[in-house]
């Protein structure tokens, strides 16, 4: 008999507020340095809510927020801080 495998991605779990935030703060904790992580969460989360609705409240074009939250996308922190705000999140040092 062969197993059925489906393809998982964060975009599927990501249906509440809270679950991301709390994918955003893990991704905060666990990246690198380089903020590969921080942009894919961001670029997840933007999916998850609807990345058109996303693009118009931080005043780009959908196409180009795409591209600055892609694998290999390289965001100037403008852009992040953009796209935090428009999700309504907050940055804290602590």
């Amino acid at each position: 008999m062969k197993e059925k495998l489906t393809r998982w991605h964060p975009v599927d779990h990501l249906r509440s507020e809270e679950d991301q935030v709390a994918y955003f703060n893990a991704c905060i904790d666990d990246d690198p340095g380089d903020g590969c992580l921080i942009r894919a969460a961001l670029g997840d989360i933007a999916r998850a809510r609807g990345m058109t609705s996303v693009a118009k409240a931080t005043g780009m074009s959908r196409e180009g927020l795409y591209r600055a939250l892609a694998t290999g996308g390289n965001p100037e922190f403008a852009t992040i801080m953009r796209v935090v705000n428009a999700l309504g999140f907050h940055l804290h040092a602590v």
